[in-house]
């Protein structure tokens, strides 16, 4: 009986949570080793489809930077990064394209089709949905006065969301998974985007209630390692600065920030390992990872 009572705790702490987010965009980044164990897909796919039958519209961008460099081992192409970003030839852009919008991209569909949702895959090229523009790297060099440009090929960011084709597929009570290539039409080029700020670029466009980053870390630590539940965005820019947060945190957090900044209600760095990881932090009072607020105080 304790056990059952239990049960019935959970569903009526999640009760708030289901009221507030009921009618709301939440957007997903979906990545890191949530994407490759056959468990966490599972769970992840099962979270999406209790999320959109409450009533809630999830939006999933996703990652596939490990599959890219399987299949580009597999045809001996040798994968080369700047500044940890993949430089992309237009051999590698066909091979990108490939894996992202179509083998990545319809194995979540299959997964969430699966467990009784309705998905739509896209990429960002459908509708127009992610106007890109080529990203230029610049390399301080002693033998010139300016900076070096580095040229990395078909990489870009985000120019400009388009979100049509997302109102049309929500209001038909779909669910959006999308991969993150763009597009410049008049370069008539496609473009590689981290899928991160993809993500965060479809939070702000939508003015999304939460933009949520599964990751492969519990969140945010401080200079003890201990787990942060809340960071501000002044906290959050010291530790950058004193280099508490560092490497490829930097820019998930920035992410994270300027979605807040721009619209977004809330925005997270969750634990992707733990499973059902998505449904603790919406529809818990405690959450997991890190959320970012304008100020610490809000709740």
């Amino acid at each position: 009986m304790k056990h059952i009572q239990a049960r019935a705790t959970t569903l009526i702490e999640a009760l708030p949570y289901l009221q507030r987010y009921a009618g709301k965009t939440i957007v997903i980044k979906y990545g890191g080793h949530a994407m490759v164990d056959e468990e966490l897909k599972a769970s992840f796919a099962k979270d999406i489809v209790l999320m959109k039958q409450v009533g809630i519209n999830p939006i999933v961008i996703h990652g596939g930077g490990p599959q890219i460099g399987l299949l580009l081992k597999k045809i001996g192409k040798q994968a080369e990064f700047v500044q940890g970003m993949r430089v992309t030839d237009s051999e590698t852009m066909d091979v990108v394209e490939m894996v992202l919008a179509g083998l990545v991209n319809k194995e979540i569909v299959a997964n969430i089709n699966r467990a009784g949702g309705r998905a739509v895959g896209l990429s960002g090229k459908d509708g127009g949905m992610i106007c890109a523009r080529k990203i230029e790297l610049k390399m301080d060099s002693p033998e010139l006065n300016v900076p070096e440009i580095i040229d990395i090929g078909h990489v870009g960011t985000v120019e400009k969301i388009n979100p049509e084709v997302l109102h049309v597929l929500q209001r038909d009570q779909f669910i959006p998974i999308i991969a993150p290539v763009g597009y410049h039409k008049a370069e008539m080029q496609s473009y590689n985007i981290n899928a991160d700020l993809v993500a965060s670029a479809v939070a702000k466009a939508l003015g999304a209630a939460k933009f949520v980053l599964l990751t492969d870390v519990a969140g945010v630590l401080n200079q003890d390692k201990e787990l942060q539940s809340r960071v501000s965005f002044e906290q959050a820019d010291a530790w950058i600065q004193s280099g508490v947060i560092a490497g490829g945190m930097i820019p998930k957090v920035n992410c994270c920030i300027d979605a807040v900044k721009n619209g977004v209600q809330k925005a997270h760095i969750i634990d992707g390992r733990v499973p059902h990881a998505l449904l603790l932090e919406i529809f818990t009072d405690e959450g997991v990872g890190t959320a970012f607020y304008a100020n610490q105080a809000a709740s």
